[in-house]
């Protein structure tokens, strides 16, 4: 059931808001990073003299230069590693499109749903990105003790964690905050599962930049899935 989720999430990702909200996210990822090398390059200039003297060999004129060049790969080393959890984040703050995008298509008679705030939306975007670099960068010691299940341990850690903020995200949409932790707590296992779904993509790249959109569609499909399998009742805060 898990998989049919999935399956039809990934048969919306042609769907213009779809692309809309993956085009918006990337667009301004790579204009951050663009700003960010060119503040970073110029940073340099300041700092760095145009000319100084050494004790024996005189006066040195093209160290800044160097630098200055030398600071160009480094920044495209460092934005292909920031490029993905940069562009989470953005994709992040736009989510709230992507659910109501599944709900116009699959579910059409729902009533309206709790409109997220774009501030609400950004806040809830960065405090998540934080949360996966922390606990990642904490797993790391299990990695390197374990290496061997680095993988499945990745999947595991990160799958408990988009689970969560996914099942938070659709749930919020037509509960209050009580409602969503309980939808948590019934369907803890499905939910889990269908979180290290979502983490496996992580590890291929290129893939992993559509983890947000897939992700939020998903747990779309299955909370509605779910509310309707347990008779609860799908309510607007």
């Amino acid at each position: 059931m898990i998989l049919n989720d999935f399956l039809k999430a990934l048969g919306q990702l042609t769907d213009g808001r779809f692309l809309g909200v993956l085009a918006l996210g990337l667009g301004l990822t790579i204009a951050l990073l663009v700003g960010f090398s060119f503040v970073f390059v110029t940073a340099i200039g300041w700092v760095v003299p145009e000319s100084f003297s050494l004790p024996w060999i005189g006066e040195i004129t093209w160290v800044d230069t160097a630098l200055t060049w030398a600071s160009v790969p480094l920044m495209l080393v460092l934005s292909t590693f920031l490029m993905v959890p940069v562009a989470s984040a953005f994709i992040g703050m736009f989510l709230e499109t992507i659910a109501a995008a599944v709900e116009r298509k699959h579910y059409p008679n729902l009533p309206p749903a709790r409109t997220v705030g774009i501030v609400e939306g950004i806040v809830d975007a960065l405090k998540f990105l934080g949360v996966l670099i922390v606990v990642n960068l904490a797993a790391l010691v299990l990695y390197v003790i374990f290496t061997p299940l680095a993988p499945i341990l990745f999947w595991v850690v990160n799958g408990i964690l988009l689970g969560r903020e996914y099942a938070q995200l659709v749930a919020l949409r037509r509960s209050d905050a009580a409602g969503a932790a309980a939808f948590r707590r019934r369907n803890r296992p499905t939910i889990f599962l269908a979180g290290v779904l979502m983490a496996v993509p992580l590890t291929i790249p290129v893939v992993n930049l559509l983890v947000p959109i897939l992700g939020a569609a998903t747990f779309t499909h299955l909370y509605h899935r779910l509310t309707a399998a347990g008779g609860r009742p799908v309510r607007t805060a």
